[in-house]
């Protein structure tokens, strides 16, 4: 399901019935749960009414799923939650909860952006791969298989390996004459 800026409008009938408006077809509270884990918003209306139903349904999804045994909250958070409803409390409650999703949200992209290239992530990898990829066109550039330079920017990276390979000379003799 591709996320909109508009919520997936559902309408309750006098029946109990939930409409979906868009497919013109009646959904379940496990299909409203699938439609928000796909990451759509949605918007439950009572039809004669008009009253937002939204935040009764989400709770009976929630209800639901820990009654089946999916326990997403410990019961000191249950615990806490109903305690909230009773205190001063109350009026913090809703903006730490929204503050701590949020952080949740922003720290599994950052981690899902991370197992997809790891590495990428790490101080200076652009760095490290231009320095490898110089290396090895300047290794295979004089090889056989390797390409010849083709023009003046690749003669001077020519000059350049001439350069290493001679550093690379000069330090392999000195560490010669050190373990004699």
């Amino acid at each position: 399901m591709a996320e909109t800026d508009a919520p997936l409008l559902i309408k309750r009938y006098a029946s109990r019935r939930l409409y979906n408006t868009e497919t013109s077809d009646y959904v379940t509270l496990d299909d409203i749960a699938t439609f928000i884990r796909e990451g759509r918003e949605v918007q439950i209306i009572d039809l004669k009414s008009g009253d937002d139903l939204t935040r009764q349904y989400l709770l009976q999804i929630i209800a639901d799923h820990e009654s089946q045994g999916e326990n997403v909250l410990p019961i000191n958070v249950l615990t806490d939650l109903v305690r909230s409803y009773t205190t001063e409390v109350q009026s913090i409650v809703p903006q730490f909860l929204a503050s701590s999703f949020e952080m949740l949200r922003e720290g599994q992209s950052k981690m899902l952006e991370n197992l997809t290239n790891p590495i990428a992530a790490m101080p200076g990898f652009e760095a490290m791969q231009a320095q490898q990829r110089a290396f090895l066109n300047a290794m295979t550039g004089g090889w056989a298989g390797g390409t010849a330079p083709k023009d003046e920017g690749e003669a001077g990276k020519s000059e350049d390996l001439d350069e290493i390979k001679q550093q690379l000379a000069d330090l392999q003799a000195k560490l010669a004459k050190m373990s004699k």
